[in-house]
């Protein structure tokens, strides 16, 4: 049956079209344009000043609702598939940590299972985030130390072979030994390498730059901090144009001034937001786990023992008020950070990240306020805002 979205504005092509219908089919958008009257159509309408827009993708995600991509089961992807739906996110890279071969490895082979065959309204796997264990020690953050290992090529290829040649970024430290080698290998494998947990200089940057880096994981956290007579690994991200930057924007990662300078250097063409959220985000205050280590969350923070920062519980749909809140980034923009820039980089934007005909039936609804009221997952509903004034009706 095909469905219809009416009534609110539709962001198309990098325009805003109003008093037009979105048409949607088998998970595909049919038709943006005139509204028609055909039977056997489902319609949703909304009121003329909410949103639809792409659905959102998160590239750095380790888990949710008590699951992680390290729990390496079929069951732990699709609760984690799940709940990021219900957030606003329509497609993700599931993302692993520091871990053993051995775990890592049953994380690979157990999402090359899952991928392609999930169930309808969850959001997509688009493939896997591999976060370390190529990193510098001393920027490990909330990554063991003992399974760090040096930049391998070859461990890689094992790897990449083993998840089905599902892994499309990896973050590793471009400083360490083998660390440049491995970026060339990924680059000509057309997979994203994404500076992170380094402790390098701006110089390390730049040997990565022309290595094929092209992205930089989580800006501000896990890496050399600015000086005035050393840029580091962030002054090194900040200056340079070819570098797509993941931002956490929780207001506990970055607080909401580094937020709007980091933004205002970079731009919405060179921001991706992510969530780096771990198995806590959804669930009450407690202690968990993430990669062997208690993690203990409370009020919205999720620390180790010794305090420092452990992935957040961060939702998507928090991230886009944040940033709203933060910067004087549009929803225009919005797009353009959790749409349009990690669908190139992951190599899907002919078919995700901006709402076309022929392209997935992936996009989200926002009211007024630009909270969340629906997310469709390839053309499924996978969330709907039930309250009464949510402004959506259906009819048959």
């Amino acid at each position: 049956m095909a469905v219809k979205v009416t009534g609110c504005a539709i962001y198309s092509k990098q325009d805003w079209v109003q008093n037009d219908c979105l048409k949607y089919e088998n998970g595909r958008i049919v038709s943006i344009g005139p509204a028609g009257n055909e039977k056997n159509e489902r319609v949703y309408h909304f009121p003329s000043n909410y949103k639809c827009i792409p659905g959102m993708i998160d590239m750095h995600i380790h888990g949710a609702d008590g699951a992680d991509t390290m729990d390496a089961t079929p069951k732990a992807l699709s609760t984690i598939a799940k709940a990021l739906a219900r957030e606003g996110t329509t497609s993700f890279l599931a993302t692993t940590i520091t871990q053993s071969k051995e775990a890592i490895e049953k994380a690979l082979v157990n999402a090359a299972d899952v991928i392609g065959h999930q169930e309808p309204g969850e959001a997509e796997i688009l493939g896997i985030h591999l976060e370390g264990p190529f990193i510098n020690p001393e920027k490990r953050g909330a990554q063991p130390d003992e399974y760090i290992i040096d930049a391998d090529a070859k461990c890689f290829d094992r790897w990449q072979a083993l998840s089905g040649k599902a892994i499309k970024e990896v973050t590793l430290a471009p400083e360490i030994k083998g660390g440049l080698e491995l970026i060339r290998h990924l680059a000509e494998q057309g997979v994203v390498a994404s500076i992170g947990h380094s402790n390098g200089v701006e110089e390390d940057v730049s040997r990565a730059i022309t290595a094929g880096a092209s992205q930089v994981t989580h800006l501000y956290n896990g890496m050399r901090g600015m000086h005035h007579r050393e840029p580091g690994i962030l002054g090194g991200a900040l200056l340079h144009d070819e570098l797509y930057t993941e931002m956490i924007v929780d207001g506990r990662h970055v607080c909401q001034e580094m937020v709007h300078l980091a933004y205002k250097l970079k731009g919405s063409d060179r921001v991706i937001l992510i969530t780096d959220a771990m198995r806590a985000k959804c669930l009450k205050n407690g202690t968990y786990d993430l990669g062997g280590q208690k993690v203990h969350v409370r009020d919205g923070l999720a620390v180790l023992s010794s305090g420092t920062l452990a992935g957040s519980v961060l939702k998507m749909d928090e991230a886009i008020k944040n940033m709203l809140t933060f910067t004087d980034a549009t929803i225009e923009d919005i797009v353009q950070m959790g749409a349009v820039n990690p669908a190139l980089q992951c190599g899907v934007f002919h078919r995700k990240g901006s709402l076309e005909e022929g392209k997935d039936a992936d996009f989200i609804i926002l009211d007024d306020k630009n909270r969340l009221v629906m997310t469709v997952c390839r053309g499924v509903t996978a969330f709907i805002r039930k309250t009464r004034r949510s402004g959506a009706s259906c009819a048959d």
